[in-house]
């Protein structure tokens, strides 16, 4: 397995008093199924696994999960983590556009690329967090190397293959929408889309106007063609690690998150709806999902005496668990955010909860 290149880059962005800059590393390498670009920020940490995050169809890394890296409180766990941000393969900034009739990889070969890269770093275990057709990548990883997986954040995951009346409604759609359009309406909702805020023309201009298009039209159909999860509640195929799903209110793929929770072990489970956030939570209130992101982590027994945020002191947090224990790597708790004004509960393991913000 060869090293394709690797360069030092410093991350972008405005620092907080007394912040070090962090250098970031980005190799490439070898797999079965092409090459693989992915960045790391960070060193190993004994005992601990890294966070291994997989962007959605018409982001790379850096667009899809920067405004979250970036947060002020999210410093502190990445402070106490390694972290590898994967780009899906002709992804990544400056990516040379794909010949004509390559076979890009179907989401199962680009989730048989991951041990490719745990391999060339030489870490045993991760906790994934992915979004949209990273999220679907990440779970099909988690299901066939479980023994590699501590925990899975999975926003706006669809773990169904697109029946007949999906493929009907998606042909009609390619009729009169370009591959931009359907990407955009894939990543945001309608009301969003129509609202053209800042953040919208934003992503408009980073899909409309991206000089690797034909690779993302790649993605996009490989992401269309996906074969079912086949999850089960209390079946052979199910999660063998901690999850927290995420989802913004009035989503597109609410439907299909809400369809997951229903899947999967409650006990090992969190659900989080989140409240104006639209169809990226990742990037519209990174300060919500950091929040809900510690409480996972301080419940697989990570991070049990780091100190409550802002958020969750001035009583806008997000969610609350039953409490860690140093060792214990259960989760429990189905959660779930509303945008009513409200206290923080707490509920015995397996207990739904209500939590308002």
């Amino acid at each position: 397995m060869a090293e394709l290149q690797e360069v030092q880059i410093t991350e972008e962005k405005p620092l907080l008093p007394g912040q070090i800059p962090e250098v970031a590393k980005t190799h490439s390498v070898e797999t079965p199924y092409g090459s693989i670009t992915f960045t790391v920020y960070g060193t190993p940490k004994p005992k601990r696994p890294a966070i291994l995050t997989y962007h959605d169809v018409g982001l790379n890394y850096k667009s899809c999960f920067q405004s979250l890296f970036q947060f002020g409180d999210m410093q502190e766990i990445i402070q106490n983590f390694v972290r590898v941000h994967v780009d899906a393969p002709g992804m990544e900034e400056g990516a040379p556009v794909f010949p004509v009739g390559y076979q890009y990889p179907s989401l199962d070969q680009l989730a048989d690329m991951i041990p490719c890269i745990l391999q060339y770093l030489n870490f045993s275990s991760i906790i994934g967090v992915g979004v949209g057709a990273g999220a679907y990548i990440l779970s099909r990883y988690a299901l066939t190397h479980p023994d590699t997986v501590e925990g899975l954040v999975l926003i706006n995951i669809d773990p169904n293959a697109k029946g007949w009346m999906d493929w009907a409604a998606h042909k009609l759609t390619g009729l009169t929408s370009s591959i931009p359009e359907m990407i955009l309406g894939h990543l945001f909702s309608q009301e969003e889309l129509s609202g053209n805020s800042e953040l919208i023309q934003k992503y408009r201009n980073i899909v409309m106007r991206a000089p690797n298009l034909d690779n993302i039209e790649l993605y996009w159909s490989s992401y269309n063609n996906r074969r079912d999860l086949n999850l089960e509640r209390g079946g052979d195929i199910t999660f063998k690690c901690p999850v927290m799903l995420v989802v913004g209110d009035q989503a597109p793929h609410e439907d299909a998150v809400v369809e997951c929770n229903s899947k999967l072990d409650p006990t090992q489970t969190s659900f989080l709806k989140m409240a104006d956030s639209g169809g990226q939570p990742q990037l519209t209130q990174p300060g919500k999902l950091t929040e809900a992101f510690k409480y996972f982590l301080q419940g697989m027994g990570y991070m049990a005496s780091s100190c409550m945020t802002r958020l969750s002191r001035s009583r806008t947090a997000s969610l609350t668990s039953a409490a860690s224990i140093d060792g214990n790597r259960s989760r429990s708790g189905t959660l779930s955010q509303s945008s009513e004004s409200g206290t923080l509960p707490s509920g015995p393991p397996g207990h739904t909860m209500e939590v308002s913000c």
